[in-house]
Order: C-alpha cells, then sequence, then structure tokens
C-alpha cells in the first residue's frame, strides 16, 4: 500500500513546506485564539487571529476561504503562518522575520517627506521612496497620507535609530503578473475586451485589460477625427475594446486596441443622402490653403475646394471667407464610399441647385424596381 501511494503521489506534492515559504490554503476551523488552515495535504498550518482581524477585532476571512500566508516557523507539527507583522515588544523582530521571508508589512502613510512617504510600521519609522509607492508615477503623493497601505520590506537596519525602507510597488507588480496570466488567456487578435483608462499621451490613451496594458491610438477612438484623446475619455473610465494587433515589444508584448472597430460605421447610414447633387448642412471642422473640411455627419467629412466656395472672386485662403466651427450649407458634387471621400461646394448649394437631404432620403426610401414614382435623378431634376 506504501508503494502504491509513492507512485501515485508526485513527490512534490508531499513536499513539506519550509520556513519562509508561501503557501496556500483553505481555512477549517476559526477558535478563540487561532484559525486553522488546511495546506492541501501536504500540512496544517495555524494563524494567530489578529493577522485575520481588522482594526476594529473583527474578522475579514470565514470558513471555507483561501488565504495565503508565509511560514513563519516550523515546530515539527503544525506549521505556524503570518500573514502581517504583529504589533508589540517583538516588532523589530518580527520585521527581520518578515524582511527575511518577504512577508509584506502593514503600514500607515504619515508625511510626505523629501523623495518619498514615511510611513509607520507596527511603531517602527518606515520610508518608501516616491518611485517605490506605486506602478506608476504619480505627481502628488498627498493623496497616499492617512492610508494604510501594505508593503514588502526593501532593507532594515534595526540597531540605533533603525533604516526601514519599503516598496508597495514589488506587491502591486506580483499582484499585477497573476491577473496578467488569467488575461492572456483571453487575449487573441479580434477579441473584444473590458478594459480601464489609465494613462493619456498625445498620440493616444492607455487600457489596462487586466495587469496588461494595450494602446489605444486617436485614429481608433472613433470615426470622428479626434485630436486628443482626453477630449473623448476620462481617466479610471472603463470601455469595451477590440484588440488589432498583438506585437513583441522591448517590455513585453504591444498591443494596439481599438474603439471604432466595435462602433457602427456611419457610411452605413449616409449612404442613403450621401449622393451627387444632395443639398446637406455641415460645420467647417478643419481649414487647409486648398480649401475646407466640413463634417455632414457624425464621422464623415467632406471637402470643399477653394474654387467652391463661392466667395465670387479669388481668394489665397479660406480664412478670408469662413472660419472654423461655421455653420454651411453645402451640395455634394462626388462620393467615392471606397476611399471615403465626398467632393462638396458651397457655390452650388448657394445658387439653389439639387434636392435638400430630407428629400433625397425620402426619394431613395420610396424608391423600387416596381415603383412608377421615377428615379433620384428625375427628382434632382425637378427641383432645379
Amino acid at each position: 500500500m506504501f508503494a502504491a501511494f509513492e507512485s501515485a503521489t508526485p513527490r512534490q506534492d508531499r513536499k513539506r513546506p519550509r520556513v519562509g515559504d508561501l503557501v496556500s490554503g483553505t481555512i477549517i476551523s476559526i477558535g478563540k485564539d487561532a484559525v486553522f488552515v488546511d495546506i492541501g495535504g501536504k500540512a496544517e498550518g495555524t494563524l494567530d487571529r489578529a493577522q485575520v482581524e481588522d482594526r476594529d477585532g473583527k474578522m475579514i476571512v470565514a470558513i471555507g476561504e483561501t488565504v495565503e500566508a508565509r511560514v513563519a516557523q516550523d515546530a515539527g507539527g503544525v506549521l505556524s503562518l503570518r500573514i502581517k507583522v504583529m504589533r508589540g515588544p517583538e516588532a523589530k523582530a518580527e520585521l527581520v522575520s518578515a524582511q527575511e521571508m518577504g512577508l509584506p508589512v502593514e503600514g500607515l502613510v504619515t508625511e510626505v517627506v523629501k523623495g518619498g512617504l514615511s510611513v509607520d510600521v507596527a511603531g517602527v519609522r518606515g520610508f518608501c521612496p516616491a518611485s517605490q509607492i506605486d506602478n506608476r508615477f504619480v505627481e502628488d503623493l498627498a493623496g497616499f497620507v492617512g492610508q494604510r497601505l501594505t508593503f514588502r520590506i526593501s532593507r532594515y537596519e534595526p540597531g540605533g535609530r533603525g533604516n526601514l525602507v519599503l516598496s508597495r510597488r514589488v506587491l502591486l507588480e506580483e499582484e499585477r503578473e497573476k491577473i496578467a496570466a488569467k488575461t492572456r488567456e483571453h487575449l487573441k487578435v479580434g477579441a473584444t475586451m473590458r478594459g480601464k483608462v489609465v494613462g493619456f499621451k498625445p498620440f493616444g490613451a492607455f487600457v489596462d485589460l487586466g495587469g496588461i496594458e494595450g494602446m489605444l491610438h486617436v485614429s481608433e477612438l472613433g470615426f470622428s477625427r479626434v485630436e486628443r484623446p482626453e477630449d473623448v475619455l476620462t481617466l479610471g473610465q472603463e470601455v469595451d475594446v477590440a484588440v488589432l494587433k498583438i506585437e513583441p515589444g522591448d517590455k513585453g508584448q504591444r498591443i494596439a486596441l481599438s474603439l471604432k472597430a466595435l462602433a457602427a460605421d456611419p457610411w452605413h447610414d449616409a449612404s442613403r443622402t450621401l449622393v451627387d447633387g444632395a443639398r446637406i448642412k455641415g460645420k467647417i471642422v478643419r481649414m487647409q490653403p486648398f480649401g475646407v473640411f466640413v463634417e455632414v455627419a457624425p464621422g464623415i467629412e467632406g471637402l470643399v475646394h477653394i474654387s467652391e466656395l463661392g466667395a465670387g472672386r479669388r481668394i489665397n485662403h479660406p480664412r478670408e471667407v469662413v472660419s472654423e466651427g461655421q455653420e454651411v450649407e453645402v451640395q455634394v458634387m462626388g462620393v467615392d464610399p471606397e476611399r471615403r471621400r465626398v467632393s462638396l461646394s458651397m457655390a452650388a448649394a448657394a445658387a439653389g441647385g439639387g434636392a435638400s437631404a430630407e428629400d433625397v432620403a425620402a426619394a431613395t426610401q420610396r424608391s423600387s424596381p416596381s415603383a412608377q414614382l421615377g428615379t433620384l435623378a428625375d427628382l434632382l431634376k425637378l427641383k432645379r
């Protein structure tokens, strides 16, 4: 029977955790002074109740929940586990053990000091450099003052005044990597994923997909032209994005995202009214020496050449007769759906030619092979 057990049970499953090891287990019992944890048949561990109580003495775990802890002591029987450093006269000794075993410690941020933050850890004053408070650059550290945060000890010298250096960033990156591992299971080109906007650059926005960041370029924010990503997005906003590309980069993968890929193409609806001869209204959104671009529908811009501005005279630049943001009436002179280009004329619209967009849409909707209402061209002729 023993031989059968030896052959059926992998050796790593029978290995007993050592002091300093990170273990995961299920809470099986909560006693007056201790919490008992089943570590998957390898051994049984105990946690002091204070390890899993909040500041008011209320339990923050329940039977059946899974906890992660470090092995602090092995007396040959039950393993003694630690999640956080205890306060009291033995705090300094516990800090030494926490550093050796890599145990996270909880601290109260008390003030902003030169180069970082001052943190009270179990009555011992510690220092967290500004670069180690978060996994992203934080310009104003004052927002952390008064918060209770979890750190890992980078260096601790208990002698004299002591020298306790902390890092929160290490723990955040470890947690981020765990989340990223799950995200990678679903990350692929063409997938639609939920993310949170975490940063901006002039060329786009960074979106956290769950431990992994992707870039949402300004050209992929929508069909309408966007100058700055902040104009359509806000920090912390949750968005659904499509994964366009996944490429290897210097610091991992480069992931290109898109909002536009999930949005309805405005050209589908505009095809009913964007026909030669139709008169429509729009707004001048950009000006160039050769003409102006007019937004005639959300996400659709057409070009009015400088010769079609209807100035009645030779001009050197469109700003001599029109201005950006101005509402104008234009006539469609040509449509190229494949290249997504529309040629417009203000001069023709001012002359009264063509049919209104409403008439064009109505005629297009009514027209059919068996209809006797004439063609769209007939309607345009009647309007002239």
